[in-house]
């Protein structure tokens, strides 16, 4: 019988889909990114190599990060039995265990569970139920939806497998579970290649943005008041700020002595005038920096 779910009673339907499962979880949907909640519940199934796990993304074929996020890759590579995929069509949403599943709006991103206005239908079942169904022909919405996105399943591509091995035991009469290998592994290498891209790009973005604070510098702060020593724009004709020049403009005495050279900034020991604001040491250099005769 399927059941009508939304809200926090959704969040926690999920929840019991991890905490339950003991063969099988399947986790369908574009984006991953786990909430703190489910990321817990998941850890204790770390440990159990008969729980088979199959995750599939889905979206940004060009850039696989803004679908999946690297920590959430790391927290699932360490699962003993898993499988990654990813279908660029993906929107649907579903998550499974062997015995419940959830049809849903919502995908496994925090943002969703904590924000968003979700709803979902839940189903029951079990495995042994869904292969009868399929035998008899019968057509549940629990066997159409296990249906449907076995399918997904199978056309997806698998970017990462990690499979559990097992050792002949007693003459080859038993297996015993020896721990797990990774026999397909495309996702690390990418989020190690996006990360060099995104450190490269950074230490670029950096270089430039100091190059162009130095080049506005330049530009709007390449002089200095002869009277304040407030940087200011170049201009040999008003070497001052405004509130300076006002100040000078009760008087006008162009020959009264300053404190600052208006090109280097230093003080000047009265040595600089509105008529000569610049020392004549820096005068060479100041016509150079500036073109001005």
């Amino acid at each position: 019988m399927a059941k009508f779910f939304t809200g926090n009673e959704l969040n926690a339907e999920l929840e019991k889909i991890f905490e339950q499962a003991e063969k099988q979880i399947i986790l369908i949907s574009p984006y991953i990114q786990l909430h703190d909640r489910y990321a817990s519940t998941l850890k204790t199934k770390k440990d159990n190599h008969k729980l088979e796990i199959i995750i599939v993304f889905g979206k940004n074929s060009e850039d696989l990060t803004k679908s999946m996020k690297q920590e959430d890759f790391i927290f699932f590579k360490e699962f003993p039995n898993i499988q990654i995929r990813y279908e660029k069509r993906l929107h649907a949403k579903y998550y499974a265990n062997e015995s419940a599943a959830i049809l849903t709006s919502m995908n496994l991103y925090s943002y969703s569970q904590d924000n968003n206005i979700e709803a979902g239908i839940m189903t029951k079942s079990n495995l042994a139920h869904k292969l009868i169904n399929n035998v008899a022909g019968e057509d549940s919405l629990d066997n159409q939806a296990y249906n449907y996105f076995k399918r997904v399943i199978d056309q997806s591509e698998l970017l990462f497998y990690n499979k559990p091995k097992f050792d002949k035991k007693y003459m080859g009469l038993t297996n015993k579970y020896s721990g797990s290998i990774v026999e397909l592994d495309m996702l690390s290498s990418f989020f190690e290649e996006k990360n060099k891209y995104e450190e490269v790009n950074q230490k670029t973005n950096y270089e430039k943005k100091k190059v162009s604070q130095k080049s506005e510098e330049k530009q709007t702060h390449t002089g200095y008041c002869i009277r304040t020593g407030k940087p200011i724009p170049f201009n040999i004709k008003i070497p001052m700020t405004d509130q300076a020049l006002q100040s000078w403009k009760k008087f006008e005495k162009v020959d009264y002595a300053e404190k600052f050279c208006h090109f280097s900034g230093e003080p000047s020991n009265g040595e600089t005038t509105y008529e000569k604001p610049i020392l004549k040491k820096n005068w060479a250099l100041a016509k150079k920096a500036h073109n001005f005769k």
